[in-house]
């Protein structure tokens, strides 16, 4: 075996003074990282925090007392659908509601039904369409805070409640203090 020409190395040897100076190297990094800490944490990017809104549920139809006088048979909700029609952040449902007739062709009534902001039961606050107005809804909608509907009446009282012969467009939009109504065209014959 042939032997090494260098002398073992000095440095490969521990001595009491390495342990001191690895010692003193930790302690000044903890001692270091105490003082020195990141700033919070934050998910944001820079920019101001935005405002968060929660989302109010529409009122239901469930409960709801109708101006319908239906005698002895129930009212039904034949079509609902909901937005928030005055502007105020709280949608609002509007509905077609007629009486549950086993015959014939009931008229409806339309109705804007609201809930109050303590969250309290659901009510009716306007009247879109009375069901004494003999009007059917046909194509009924709810978009950019406008009710939408087709109306279909009757131009007489001969005209039998099967066969409506009036066909009118009509829409519904809130000014600030009430439900204002517009027809797009003028009534047609069916």
């Amino acid at each position: 075996m042939q032997q090494s020409a260098v002398p073992e190395l000095a440095h490969t040897h521990t001595r009491p003074i390495h342990w001191v100076a690895t010692a003193t190297a930790v302690a000044g990094v903890v001692a270091l990282s105490s003082v020195v800490q990141p700033g919070s944490a934050t998910a944001a990017t820079g920019a101001q925090p935005k405002t968060v809104h929660v989302a109010v549920a529409p009122p239901g139809t469930n409960g709801v007392e109708f101006p319908l006088n239906c005698g002895p048979v129930k009212a039904v909700v034949a079509k609902q659908a909901s937005g928030d029609l005055d502007g105020d952040g709280r949608p609002e449902t509007v509905a077609v509601v007629h009486c549950d007739s086993a015959m014939g062709t009931p008229p409806d009534g339309v109705y804007v039904i609201t809930r109050p902001s303590d969250g309290g039961t659901p009510r009716v606050v306007a009247t879109l369409v009375k069901p004494q107005d003999r009007l059917t809804v046909t194509d009924f909608s709810l978009r950019a805070r406008a009710v939408g509907a087709t109306l279909l009446g009757y131009s007489s009282d001969a005209v039998p409640n099967c066969c409506p012969d009036l066909k009118t467009p009509a829409k519904w939009q809130w000014n600030g203090s009430a439900f204002i109504r517009s027809s797009p065209g003028a009534a047609r014959g069916v």
